[in-house]
């Protein structure tokens, strides 16, 4: 069959036309594994609070959330419930404390939220079930693997706890791929 540039067209329009047809990802659609939008948001927010950018990076800068989102949906899946029950209940403590959800708290507020959490007196329904000190234990814990984790499972984006530690990687000796800071 010869091609020529009508028939060409005639392809192209077809399969570009075509596309419109297939249904469309919404705005609100999740590039996440496991989180939705805004669990991904709130797990953000928490773990940028529990490793805050400074001179060097944080949490967010890192990809922690990258992390604890690749973990949850594969070998870390056992959390699952854990997440998605002690998620409520941060944005119900965050509401009995300051009738706001975490993530629109200022920074000092967050905080306190998290040290209501972490002691345990964490206000909310979901505490009853699950204790709150448990669940700042379970996300501080990946918030930690995730940022000074390698960086094959999702997290450390771009070595960043390796190079606030002036560690190289991989580890090779005679190498240091790092300015130390003077």
């Amino acid at each position: 069959m010869k091609y020529n540039r009508r028939r060409f067209v005639k392809t192209v329009a077809a399969g570009v036309g075509g596309a419109f047809l297939l249904p469309a990802r919404g705005a609100d659609a999740s590039v996440w594994r496991f989180f939705t939008n805004a669990d991904a948001r709130l797990v953000d927010a928490i773990t940028e609070q529990i490793i805050p950018a400074d001179q060097d990076p944080g949490a967010r800068d890192a990809g922690v959330i990258n992390f604890i989102d690749k973990q949850l949906a594969g070998r870390l899946r056992r959390h699952r419930q854990a997440y998605r029950d002690g998620l409520i209940g941060v944005d119900e403590t965050s509401r009995a404390m300051f009738g706001r959800e975490f993530v629109v708290l200022a920074p000092e507020q967050q905080t306190e939220v998290l040290k209501a959490l972490e002691s345990g007196k964490a206000k909310g329904e979901t505490w009853r079930k699950q204790s709150s000190a448990a669940f700042f234990r379970l996300i501080r814990d990946h918030t930690m693997a995730g940022f000074y984790g390698g960086p094959q499972h999702g997290g450390n984006r771009g070595y960043a706890s390796y190079k606030m530690l002036g560690l190289d990687y991989p580890q090779i000796i005679g190498q240091n791929r790092y300015r130390r800071r003077s």
